[in-house]
């Protein structure tokens, strides 16, 4: 049976091709013509920075220092160490200066957008500054 079935499909396959019977110019693809570039094709649209997001990425920043020095005067409060009163001054230096920046930014253009994005971040710094403070005048 499996003979029969091999002998009947040996005779219906197509011959391999020889190098005299194909062209090299068959076996490649033809290629395309492409479109003339223009500058619209040239030009790439990226999205454009605004100055709300600008102000944004700098209060961040002075964000992230407040943040760092707040960690610092917290650590040496609950260790009670001899720099535990000048890390917390540093800590309300750099809050201060968050705080102003902020103040400035949302009394600009992009004010709500800023006080949206930001907003939150001074409130929690401020109450943890305080906490903090609250703390080492218990000790």
């Amino acid at each position: 049976m499996i003979i029969r079935i091999l002998a009947r499909c040996s005779r219906t396959l197509i011959p391999a091709p020889t190098c005299s019977t194909v062209s090299p110019i068959h076996l490649c693809r033809q290629p395309r013509a492409l479109p003339p570039i223009t500058q619209r094709h040239l030009r790439r649209n990226f999205a454009t920075r605004s100055s709300a997001d600008e102000q944004v990425e700098d209060l961040q920043e002075l964000y992230a220092t407040a943040k760092d020095e707040f960690e610092i005067a917290s650590e040496e409060t609950e260790k009670k160490t001899v720099y535990a009163a000048d890390d917390r001054a540093a800590a309300q230096e750099e809050l201060a200066k968050f705080k102003e920046a902020y103040e400035k930014a949302i009394n600009s253009a992009d004010g709500e957008q800023i006080k949206n994005r930001i907003g939150s971040r001074v409130r929690e710094l401020e109450r943890a500054v305080e906490a903090m403070e609250e703390k080492a005048m218990e000790d």
